[in-house]
């Protein structure tokens, strides 16, 4: 592995990387200092705390988009290519090659999962096809809905991936993930949505409640029932037991 690195100002000079607390900007850096030649990183989490970062912070760059996880537990910083070039004789690939067999890379030099990808290899997030020519005889009026719609369709398919990818960061058990869109969808049906930064802090407050993935299950099942828009302390039980929970 190289011991320099580089980091472009298109990536951490925007907006979106400026508001980042100056923690996960931190350990942004960190991170792209010990990934190896394609931008993978190991042990993400032992990284996090030897440099005095927080779970908050890894979990954060994984939501906001910066890094991409997988199931092995490897993270691969998304904007790697962006960041930096090496010449072939310097590099040496990476030993992840299961893992980047389901990478793809974008015409803009980013990393994104396959999955992601339409058949023609554009990004189905925020595509915008144009109807201009082929619906021009509609009158504006019906080109500009067309745009509308599928604006709006970009925008909410946008928020559940990044709603998915906070889920997905923040635990492996797939009750809780099921009770998370649960009461993500129950959010929506009271015309009270989730935001990113509000299922962050939802999460937050699981763990500052139970250490049980049971109970937090519970939990998020109370405030399903009762269209609680937070989470809250179980009513009339102290806690709920693994076998308690299994037998259900």
């Amino acid at each position: 592995m190289a011991k320099r690195r580089m980091f472009s100002l298109d990536v951490v000079d925007t907006d979106k990387f400026l508001e980042l607390p100056a923690s996960s900007q931190s350990l942004y850096f960190h991170l792209g200092m010990r990934a190896d030649d394609d931008g993978f990183v190991s042990s993400p989490k032992k990284i996090t705390s030897m440099v005095n970062c927080s779970n908050d912070d890894l979990k954060l760059l994984l939501a906001k988009g910066f890094l991409i996880p997988f199931e092995s537990g490897i993270v691969v910083i998304t904007d790697w290519k962006v960041n930096n070039y090496l010449r072939g004789d310097r590099y040496n690939e990476t030993q992840y090659k299961d893992e980047k067999e389901f990478l793809s890379i974008t015409n803009s030099g980013k990393y994104i999962m396959k999955n992601d990808m339409d058949t023609t290899g554009v990004p189905n997030d925020c595509q915008m096809v144009s109807k201009l020519d082929t619906q021009v005889r509609l009158g504006k009026d019906r080109v500009d809905k067309d745009r509308l719609d599928n604006t709006t369709s970009c925008e909410k398919n946008t928020k559940r991936d990044e709603l998915n990818e906070i889920i997905n960061s923040y635990t492996m058990n797939e009750q809780i993930k099921e009770a998370l869109r649960d009461f993500i969808k129950m959010r929506d049906a009271i015309k009270k949505p989730l935001t990113d930064r509000s299922l962050t802090l939802i999460v937050n407050k699981l763990d500052k409640l139970s250490k049980s993935d049971a109970e937090k299950v519970e939990i998020l099942n109370q405030s399903i029932v009762n269209n609680w828009r937070g989470v809250f302390e179980l009513k009339g039980r102290k806690e709920v037991s693994a076998n308690d929970w299994l037998k259900n």
